[in-house]
């Protein structure tokens, strides 16, 4: 389904409605969408920042292990807060480039997640090759330029 096709199934729903005439679901999911966001970028940003080398005295393991279950937490409220700052604009956010290029990036960022799990699973590498570096530096670029992407789209 083209997003565009997915954006008039969500603008004629309820739940469109009530995203956009609540005087408090817009206001509270923007909230919690930078709420999501300090825990998903906060916390893997942190463990990619170990990864390239700052922090060395923190055990990378623990570190990852503790600060993973927070950016994924990060991530879920993010995911659900976006439904409905997209459903309360859909036809809008659909035809907008920006916000297209925040959904390439966030596809980006994820794959670079899936990937790095696929090859270090768990185990933190330690110390961290060139490969999980590199990786590093991508998830770092990736989700901060979703949020600076997101940021753009109230000016596009």
């Amino acid at each position: 389904m083209a997003l565009a096709d997915l954006a008039r199934r969500v603008a004629s729903s309820d739940y469109a409605a009530w995203a956009a005439e609540s005087a408090l679901a817009y206001p509270v999911a923007n909230t919690l969408h930078l709420l999501g966001l300090v825990l998903l970028v906060g916390g893997i940003g942190l463990v990619d920042l170990r990864l390239l080398g700052l922090f060395p005295r923190l055990p990378l393991a623990p570190l990852a292990g503790a600060l993973t279950p927070l950016a994924i937490g990060g991530l879920i409220i993010l995911v659900a807060s976006g439904t409905v700052l997209f459903a309360a604009d859909a036809l809008s956010l659909a035809t907008s480039w920006t916000f297209r290029l925040k959904l390439v990036l966030i596809a980006l960022a994820l794959a670079n997640a899936l990937v790095f799990r696929w090859l270090f699973g768990r185990a933190s590498p330690e110390p961290p090759s060139g490969a999980a570096r590199l990786m590093a530096l991508a998830s770092l670029a990736f989700w901060l330029s979703v949020a600076t992407a997101g940021r753009m789209i109230a000016y596009s």
